[in-house]
C-alpha cells in the first residue's frame, strides 16, 4: 500500500523518553502510558530498550528494541483478571541465544524463497541462505536478530512506540537500502495494533510480519488443541515435500484446512492429509477473503472467555500451531508443542518466485503500509 513520504519520515524519528525506576527490563508502570528501562546490552554494547505501554484498562504491552519483539501482553478474561497472552523469554541473553522468534517482528521476507533465489526486472538474486537450501525468514541476520531504535509517544486511542531499521543494500543478499519502521499501540478498548511503513532506493522485495505465539488461557503447560479457530478463507497455500509453497491455492472444504465456521485447533491435527506431513501439522498461509483492513480470523477459548480477532490488510493468515517448539520459556515454565499458535498477517511466502500470488515488490517513490490487528475481548 502506498502513502506519502511525509507520514513515513514522522514514523521514522528516533527518540526516547526517560527511564522510570524499577529493576531492569520490568519498569514499574501503574497509570495509563509508556515507561521505558533498560534490558540488557548485546555483546556489541548496544544497550537494548524494553518499552511497557499501558492502557486505561490495566492492560499491558511490553515492547524491545531487539528484533522489534512484543516481549509481554496481558489481557483481561472475563472476571477482569489480567494474564500473560504470548510466548515469550526472560533474559536477553535468552532471546539472543535460543529465540523461536517469540514475538518479533521477521523480515525482509517472511517465510521461505526457494533456495534463495528470486528474479528481479531481469536481474537474478541469490540470498543469503543460512543452514537450509531457502532463504527462510529474512536470512541468517534478519529483522528479528536486529536491535531497533525506539520512541514512545501518546495519543487519544492510547500509548505507542515506534521502532524503526536501516537495512543496507545487499543486506542478507537483499537490494536497496530499505528504511522501515513498526508502530505499535495499545490502544483503551484492549486493541493491539501495528502500522508498518517502509522506502527503498532500489526495486526489492519486502514481506514483514509478526511472529507472537498466542495462547488465550494464559498458562503455556495447556496446549491450544482447544482454542477455537475461525479463518475467513476459502483456499489456502499448498506445499510440495519441500515445504516450499506450490503456487496453488487450493480449496479448504472437505479438507483439515477448513475453518470456515470455528472448530478446536486440534479437532483434525492428527488427520492423515499430505499437506500436514510436508508442514509437520499446521504450518500455513490462509488466502483472507476481501481487501483492506478486514477481519482475518478469530481464535477463543470458552474457560476464561477471552477472544482474539485478527484485523489486517495483508492477503494471507499464516498459523503456525508450535509444532516443533519445545524449550524453557520466560519463568521457567517447559514450552512443548502446541503451547501456542502464531497467527501471521503476511503475503504468501515465496511470492517473488510464484506469479500466481500478489507481488511483493517494493520500488524507489513507493511507500509500503501494512496494518495489523490483534483485537482482544472477553
Amino acid at each position: 500500500m502506498r502513502s506519502d513520504r511525509r507520514a513515513l519520515a514522522l514514523g521514522l524519528a528516533a527518540s526516547s523518553l526517560a527511564g522510570c525506576a524499577g529493576l531492569p527490563g520490568m519498569p514499574f508502570q501503574t497509570r495509563a502510558g509508556v515507561s521505558e528501562a533498560p534490558f540488557g546490552t548485546l555483546a556489541t554494547g548496544e544497550a537494548v530498550k524494553l518499552f511497557t505501554l499501558t492502557n486505561d484498562r490495566g492492560s499491558t504491552a511490553r515492547i524491545m528494541t531487539w528484533g522489534a519483539a512484543l516481549q509481554s501482553l496481558t489481557m483481561p478474561d472475563r472476571e477482569g483478571r489480567h494474564a500473560e497472552m504470548v510466548l515469550g523469554l526472560d533474559t536477553l541473553e535468552d532471546y539472543v541465544a535460543r529465540s523461536r522468534n517469540f514475538g518479533t517482528t521477521v523480515g525482509r521476507y517472511a517465510g521461505r524463497i526457494e533456495n534463495g533465489r528470486l528474479d528481479l526486472d531481469g536481474r537474478t538474486i541469490q540470498l543469503e541462505v543460512g543452514n537450509g537450501p531457502h532463504s527462510t525468514h529474512g536470512g541468517p541476520v534478519g529483522f528479528a536478530k536486529r536491535n531497533w531504535s525506539g520512541r514512545a509517544d501518546e495519543t487519544a486511542e492510547g500509548p505507542g512506540v515506534t521502532l524503526t531499521l536501516v537495512s543496507a543494500d545487499g543486506d542478507q543478499g537483499f537490494p536497496g537500502r530499505l528504511t522501515i519502521s513498526i508502530t505499535y499501540r495499545l490502544t483503551h478498548d484492549n486493541r493491539l495494533t501495528l502500522d508498518y511503513l517502509a522506502l527503498t532506493d532500489q526495486p526489492t522485495v519486502l514481506n514483514p510480519t509478526h511472529h507472537s505465539y498466542f495462547n488465550l488461557l494464559g498458562d503455556p503447560t495447556r496446549a491450544i488443541t482447544d482454542h477455537l479457530l475461525e479463518i475467513e478463507a476459502d483456499a489456502f497455500a499448498a506445499y510440495d515435500a519441500r515445504k516450499i509453497v506450490t503456487g496453488e491455492l487450493r480449496p479448504v472444504g472437505e479438507t483439515p484446512f477448513d475453518f470456515r465456521q470455528p472448530k478446536p485447533l486440534g479437532r483434525d491435527m492428527a488427520a492423515d492429509d499430505e499437506q500436514l506431513r510436508f508442514g509437520g501439522g499446521y504450518d500455513h498461509s490462509f488466502a483472507v477473503r476481501g481487501e483492506g483492513l478486514r477481519r482475518a480470523g478469530r481464535l477463543s477459548h470458552a474457560d476464561s472467555g477471552r477472544s482474539l480477532e485478527v484485523w489486517t490488510t495483508e492477503p494471507a493468515l499464516h498459523v503456525y500451531a508450535a509444532n516443533t517448539v519445545e524449550l524453557i520459556g520466560r519463568g521457567g515454565v517447559a514450552y512443548r508443542p502446541y503451547c501456542g499458535v502464531a497467527l501471521e498477517t503476511q503475503h504468501f511466502q515465496n511470492s517473488p518466485n510464484r506469479p500466481e500470488f500478489p507481488s511483493t515488490v517494493l520500488r524507489p517513490g513507493e511507500t509500503f503500509r501494512s496494518r495489523t490487528e490483534y483485537r482482544f475481548g472477553a
